[in-house]
């Protein structure tokens, strides 16, 4: 990929004194687009207690109710990111946070559990368009020197709306009830997508070779899907489906975890998830512009990534993991390293992309470990209920991470994904 560093041009695009600096701004932007659209999703958790008293919830209906908003986008990142190729960045994303808006807007009028499900795939439905569209906006400002730092704080956008959505929304349930949540939610997406459509517009110059192809005719959909084929994308999808159940983990087992194995207080080990989360934000931007400098590249941070997880997840099956001290400290260890993958992941997919298919490309890939994202937290729920033990799972996620490393270390230099 050609580094060009965007330059001011008259007409479309932003005033000529913004020039290449405008980027931060982009990259502001689409970072709170990011956080604000995924606000009340990665917050529904924490409010279970309040959904289960005042709906009468069974758990497993809670946990579909969780579920719901990631199923749409099995389809629905594949779709986004074909309108990302065809149309404004400005326009896809925007109106995706807008119809996550006013499905929560309209959810906290629902009769009941069952219309409170239908809108929740609403919001999975507009959100679709928020990840791919979010990452191609980004990719196309920054050029590769910069551009791992830049995804890595934009992905950090999503944990950290999860810190302040998991800190808020209980307070705010429990003071006004579960209704109002779902209005401030919906709240919190508009005014994502009046920034992005406010503020959002496309570099002035297409430094990218990338981004020259994208008024051209595109490739029949059977062509392109071919790129599942290809070695680069064999090792996005692999690798993201191992990291993303690994991430799934942290989410759903480190407060059991702590409570049952290493006897921390439930307030206390819901403290450590915040910790970890946080570190997962950390990580994103850290990791991503670790990638930027260092001369295995992208990918070779990601693999860096499973190493790491595969040590501190060995280390949970050993005495340490039930010491309260050491097992906080391994969760917030799982959190930099099994939530801070994302940043240099997306950049290394987003540069392996064929020209002028960039979005097409992040929506494939993301759609395809969109399985992992609905599949891992029951599966991984349900091996501890059968085995009684957390051991099996921390067992099988090593195994799984060790293998994932060994199949995609075999050739590790970027390459572009044909078209």
């Amino acid at each position: 990929m050609t580094n060009v560093r965007p330059r001011a041009a008259t007409g479309a695009g932003p005033p000529p004194h913004h020039g290449w600096r405008y980027r931060w701004v982009i990259l502001g932007v689409a970072t709170f687009t990011q956080a604000a659209s995924g606000f009340f999703v990665q917050g529904i958790g924490a409010m279970g207690v309040h959904l289960q008293r005042d709906l009468h919830l069974s758990t497993a209906q809670l946990g579909l109710l969780i579920s719901a908003a990631q199923l749409v986008p099995l389809a629905g990142l594949l779709v986004a990111g074909e309108l990302l190729d065809r149309y404004n960045e400005r326009w896809v994303v925007g109106t995706g946070a807008a119809v996550v808006a006013v499905s929560l807007g309209v959810g906290s009028m629902a009769p009941g559990y069952t219309s409170l499900l239908l809108v929740l795939l609403m919001v999975g439905a507009g959100y679709s368009t928020v990840q791919p569209g979010g990452s191609k906006s980004v990719a196309s400002w920054f050029d590769e020197s910069q551009r791992g730092l830049a995804m890595g704080v934009r992905q950090a956008g999503l944990p950290l709306g999860g810190v302040v959505a998991a800190a808020a929304m209980p307070a705010l349930a429990a003071a006004h009830g579960w209704r109002t949540t779902l209005t401030t939610g919906g709240l919190v997406a508009l005014l994502g997508a009046a920034a992005f459509m406010g503020f959002y517009r496309r570099p002035p110059v297409q430094g990218s070779p990338r981004e020259a192809h994208a008024g051209r005719p595109q490739a029949p959909l059977r062509a392109r899907l071919r790129t599942l084929r290809e070695p680069p994308m064999a090792k996005i999808i692999l690798s993201g489906v191992c990291l993303i159940s690994v991430h799934s983990g942290v989410n759903v087992l480190t407060v059991l975890y702590l409570h049952e194995t290493a006897s921390v207080g439930a307030g206390a080990a819901a403290l450590v998830l915040v910790a970890a989360q946080g570190a997962g934000a950390a990580g994103r931007v850290c990791l991503a512009a670790w990638s930027d400098r260092v001369g295995s590249g992208r990918y070779g941070t990601v693999m860096t990534c499973m190493v790491a997880v595969t040590a501190g997840m060995t280390a949970l099956m050993t005495p340490a993991g039930h010491s309260p001290v050491a097992a906080s400290l391994l969760f917030v260890w799982l959190g930099f390293f099994g939530i801070g993958w994302y940043g240099p992941w997306v950049a290394y997919l987003a540069e392996s992309a064929p020209p002028g298919q960039t979005g097409f490309a992040l929506g494939l890939a993301m759609a395809v470990t969109q399985t992992a994202v609905i599949l891992a937290p029951p599966a991984l729920g349900l091996l501890k209920d059968v085995t009684g033990s957390f051991t099996p799972v921390w067992g099988v996620l090593s195994a799984m991470t060790v293998l994932t490393l060994l199949i995609t270390s075999r050739d590790e230099s970027p390459k572009s994904l044909t078209s």
